[in-house]
This record gives structure tokens, C-alpha cells and sequence, in this order.
């Protein structure tokens, strides 16, 4: 392993929480870890013990993320924070900075917390059969 790869290990750019119970997010993060070559981006199970300093309620309700050195984020903030870590996706994680763009990416985000239950039902039969 590189020298530049073994620091990303160490001190990821991005660290990501999840609900390792949700098929659609294991493997929603599954795809990401993949993407992740070089290793910038911690995922911490929520399940797991978060040592994140929101509440597990709270983080069960909305996809959060922490750039390093700047505060955590959630919806699709999140998202645009893990994107930007991974080299293929980083374009549209940069668009999100500009509040147009997110604002719109939030609106999207907020629909599909609708249909999740939804969603996550048909990914657990899918998984189960």
C-alpha cells in the first residue's frame, strides 16, 4: 500500500453513517466503498457504536456525513460530502455547493425519505427470497 493511501486510512476525508440494517443502504455503500479506491471515506455502522455525537434516532432519520474539519452534514449535503471524496462522482459533489443545485438535490433527497419505507420493504423481501 502506497504512503499516500496508508494517511487516507488513517485520517479519511469523509466519514459517513449508515443504517447497516437497511438492505437498500448496505448496498447504497457497498457500490461507494467500491468507488472509494483510495480509501477517503470512513463508514461507520450506526449499529455499531457511532462515536458520533448525534443521537441514533437522529441518525436513523437522515443520511449524515463529516468532512473533515467542517461540521456534519445530512440529506443530500451528506451526499454531495461523500461524492466529493470519490474521485468518479466528485463533479456532482461539487456542483452541490452552489445552493441552487442543493437546494434542488434536497428537494429530491426529502421524496425519496417518503418512499424509503416503501423501498426498504421491497429490498428486504428481494434480499429474504
Amino acid at each position: 500500500m502506497s504512503e499516500g493511501a496508508q494517511i487516507h486510512l488513517h485520517n479519511p476525508q469523509v466519514t459517513v453513517w449508515y443504517d447497516s440494517d437497511c438492505p437498500l443502504c448496505v448496498r447504497e455503500i457497498r457500490l461507494m466503498r467500491r468507488l472509494d479506491r483510495r480509501h477517503a471515506i470512513n463508514f461507520v455502522s450506526i449499529q455499531g457504536g457511532t462515536g458520533c455525537p448525534i443521537s441514533t434516532d437522529e441518525l436513523m432519520k437522515r443520511f449524515h456525513a463529516k468532512e473533515r474539519g467542517e461540521p456534519i452534514v445530512s440529506g443530500a449535503a451528506a451526499f454531495a460530502a461523500m461524492w466529493r471524496a470519490i474521485p468518479f462522482l466528485r463533479p456532482i459533489g461539487m456542483l452541490a455547493r452552489f445552493r441552487p443545485v442543493l437546494w434542488v438535490l434536497e428537494r429530491m433527497y426529502c421524496g425519496f425519505l417518503v418512499i424509503r419505507p416503501w423501498l426498504q420493504r421491497r429490498a428486504r423481501r428481494i434480499v429474504e427470497t
